[in-house]
């Protein structure tokens, strides 16, 4: 599922302005003519799965909407050091000033699907399914979930408006866990998702007379996370979090649970290297 334009161009156009600053690209604009042209290649530094390529078409886009692009590796396919992610042609110029701010994007973006298809990898074989959570970079949440989907992971809710998810510190507020549910459920509409986190065995027997319909358990090792599959038998969504990581993916999705949801995947992940080759005409 590739974005709309309308969500990416805003977020491109802020990371321009951002860095042509005041006065615009004062190295490229002394040096370079305005008609002089180029072609340029991104191209994989080292072998990944690429996210963000349509960011970097726009930042191309934007500065020279002249310019001839062809992308070679959409979203979530697999690169080698030296294959070719997109290619550009226009005005030298605006390849060089978009230049950063394209490869900024499509470098975070790319780690992060990068990141996602090993931990997809990791738990193959497996009913698991591989989900991002809301430690996404501010402004970038649509664009980060979005190379989360390209390297085979699902999203989790985009923000607090789409699900409820009662954490340790609601029920801390609201007395206890059945409670919290059953007085969200009362003031929530009919199509609103409940999911609830519990920390023990024994929090998850207090939910489940509720109903909740997902329940996430936090923290929990392989052996209590058995145990808690089973207290739910099929009732509920089943979700981990928690401290996994590609070694510990596998274990824990062998107890059985749906969902294994890691942070780290768009707050941590490291940006896959592409790079910019230029040829001036």
């Amino acid at each position: 599922m590739s974005l709309p334009d309308l969500l990416i161009e805003p977020i491109v156009r802020s990371a321009l302005l951002e860095d042509l600053g005041r006065a615009g690209d004062l190295t490229t604009d002394a040096l370079i003519g305005p008609e002089r042209t180029a072609k340029a290649a991104i191209v994989a530094r080292q072998p990944g799965t690429v996210a963000g390529v349509r960011c970097a078409e726009i930042a191309f886009a934007l500065m020279d909407p002249a310019a001839r692009l062809t992308v070679h590796a959409p979203d979530g396919t697999r690169v080698a050091p030296g294959d070719a992610v997109l290619t550009v042609e226009g005005k030298a110029r605006a390849l060089l000033s978009a230049e950063r701010v394209g490869l900024n994007l499509a470098c975070r973006l790319s780690g992060i699907a990068t990141a996602t298809a090993a931990l997809v990898e990791a738990v193959a074989g497996t009913k698991a399914k591989i989900t991002c959570t809301r430690k996404t970079t501010p402004g970038l949440r649509a664009l980060e979930k979005a190379a989360v989907r390209a390297g085979g992971g699902a999203n989790h809710r985009f923000g607090l408006d789409d699900a409820v998810l009662i954490k340790d510190n609601h029920i801390a507020v609201a007395g206890g866990v059945a409670i919290a549910i059953e007085t969200i459920r009362a003031r929530v509409g009919h199509l609103v998702k409940i999911e609830v986190e519990v920390d023990t065995l024994d929090q998850l027997r207090e939910a489940m007379p509720a109903a909740p319909d997902a329940v996430l358990f936090d923290n929990m090792g392989p052996e209590a996370l058995a145990q808690a599959v089973d207290i739910v038998a099929g009732c509920a969504i089943t979700e981990a979090s928690g401290g996994i990581t590609l070694e510990s993916a596998p274990a824990i999705a062998e107890t059985g649970v749906d969902i294994l949801s890691a942070g780290w995947l768009t707050h941590s992940s490291k940006a896959l290297d592409l790079g910019l080759d230029i040829v001036v005409d």
